[in-house]
């Protein structure tokens, strides 16, 4: 599968702070702080079998996030480390 199918069908979450986001972010990239992550996930990717790439500033809290969906029983969760890697992972921009 192609970068640009990929990032089409994936919901990509940044659970950094709102000020970390509004410094830049992924392209189409949903902001949700991991301080809410718990209440706003089933919003965001209510679809447990869609690809969840969630990215932060370092990778330990999207790392934290990935761990708390895969026990969701989400099937495809991938913890992409840092807004830069995923943006150049799935051929996107970091705006």
């Amino acid at each position: 599968m192609q970068a640009s199918t990929v990032a089409t069908q994936a919901v990509i979450i940044d659970v950094r702070s709102a000020a970390e986001f509004e410094g830049g972010h992924v392209e189409g990239a949903v902001n949700l702080p991991l301080d809410r992550f718990v209440d706003g996930y089933p919003r965001v990717a209510p679809d447990k079998q869609q690809l969840v790439v969630l990215y932060c500033a370092s990778g330990a809290r999207s790392e934290q996030a990935v761990q708390y969906l895969k026990a969701q029983g989400y099937a495809q969760v991938v913890n992409g480390i840092s807004a830069r890697n995923v943006a150049a992972q799935l051929d996107k921009a970091v705006v």
